[in-house]
């Protein structure tokens, strides 16, 4: 089924308790580097809350608008970014970087383990929110420090993904940025390196192309 990145088709449905707490059991049983599990979720309904984090999404859209080259200003100026509102949870994770001490398993050489361990929580709650039928929109046009002010996070404290999640009245067949002409999605096998980054496939290597050329039509 489509996992995409969902935005303006949110229904103001109520998710029912049993169903909330499958997804966010879902998201803590996530693998983490070291079992250091560094994930806290946030989760808000307050409309006061999601208000003022929709006006910082807003002050923070206008301001990404002029990042980009001037022929695709308009372009992005009509794109559907969040649902913030529109969804009737929404969801923040986030990773404390000192749980269980300086020193754990698995991030003694590579200190950022555990942030890529978070975000291995945001696709399991992803994975188990589809199978319930939830759309799921991870907002970043935020500013950080808006962030922390609108959720009362600690300093020490990272915010990792800001999820609107809700049922939705439909889910498309294609990423609606590739949809809105914006972006493609890359082939596979231009992304595929053997034994080295600038290996070329060998024999064995076409072969797995080939399986791929099978795949990809059926998930597209």
């Amino acid at each position: 089924p489509p996992r995409r990145d969902v935005r303006g088709e949110f229904l103001p449905d109520p998710i029912p308790d049993d169903v909330l707490a499958r997804v966010l059991t879902a998201a803590h049983h996530a693998p983490s580097v070291g079992f250091m599990q560094p994930w806290d979720f946030i989760v808000v309904r307050a409309r006061a809350v999601r208000e003022k984090i929709h006006a910082d999404f807003l002050a923070a859209h206008a301001e990404a608008e002029q990042m980009f080259e001037e022929g695709k200003r308009a372009t992005y100026r009509n794109l559907k970014l969040e649902g913030i509102l529109e969804s009737p949870v929404n969801i923040c994770i986030t990773c404390d970087r000192s749980r269980h001490g300086p020193v754990v398993i698995g991030r003694t050489h590579i200190g950022a383990m555990d942030v890529y361990s978070a975000v291995c929580a945001v696709q399991n709650l992803w994975l188990a929110a589809r199978a319930e039928n939830l759309g799921v929109g991870w907002v970043s046009i935020l500013h950080p420090p808006a962030l922390r002010e609108a959720l009362g996070i600690p300093p020490e404290i990272v915010p990792i993904a800001y999820l609107c999640i809700g049922y939705v009245r439909d889910f498309h067949a294609r990423p609606e940025l590739e949809a809105a002409g914006w972006l493609r999605r890359v082939p596979l096998p231009e992304l595929l390196h053997f034994d080295g980054w600038q290996g070329r496939a060998d024999a064995a290597g076409e072969r797995l192309v080939e399986a791929i050329d099978q795949v990809v039509p059926v998930l597209r």
